[in-house]
């Protein structure tokens, strides 16, 4: 997992870096393992831009009656197991409305 990270951050600096020829000292180094890759001035900030602007997939925003960060695919919250939105307001209403079917019963 390291060299894939070190990897993929070597060619990131690789790639910003040759769009500014001034030379420059390094501003931060990243240290993955045992190997230290040096940033000049303008790949941190297009790394720090990148973090920033990175939205998880898995990300479904926030419960709206607990907070929590956690909702699955169907939007139930993790935290409360309460459904979230207003999908999950019409899952909610829907199961309170729902009898089985007689041959069930």
């Amino acid at each position: 997992m390291d060299e894939l990270v070190a990897r993929a951050l070597r060619e990131f600096n690789e790639r910003i870096d040759v769009y500014d020829p001034a030379p420059g000292p390094a501003v931060a180094e990243v240290r993955v393992g045992g190997q230290v890759i040096a940033l000049r001035a303008p790949v941190a900030k297009a790394l720090a831009e990148a973090l920033r602007a990175y939205a998880d997939p898995r990300d479904r925003g926030r419960c709206d009656h607990c907070g929590g960060p956690r909702l699955d695919d169907n939007f139930v919250c993790a935290d409360c197991g309460r459904p979230s939105g207003v999908f999950g307001q019409l899952l909610a209403e829907r199961a309170a409305r729902y009898e089985p079917p007689a041959e069930l019963a």
